[in-house]
């Protein structure tokens, strides 16, 4: 595999990886609030968007990289 393809998958494992973290605090928020903890709750509901934020940068990198390399 090329060191560009291999950049490029690395890219979207970072972002899959981030995605699933934030999935995964989007559940204990949503646990969190249910049982009234609202501190608890929104720290999760902060955490998970931070997840999404992060996934977000690496999927714009991507991007990014494809328009520099895309022959109109």
């Amino acid at each position: 595999m090329s060191e560009k393809l291999e950049v490029a998958a690395a890219l979207f494992d970072s972002a899959a990886n981030d995605l699933e973290e934030a999935a995964k605090h989007c559940r204990t928020a949503a646990g969190r609030f249910r049982a009234g903890e609202v501190p608890r709750g929104a720290a999760h509901a902060w955490a998970a968007h931070g997840h999404v934020r992060t996934a977000l940068e690496s999927l714009d990198a991507q991007a990014r990289e494809h328009a520099r390399e895309s022959n109109p």
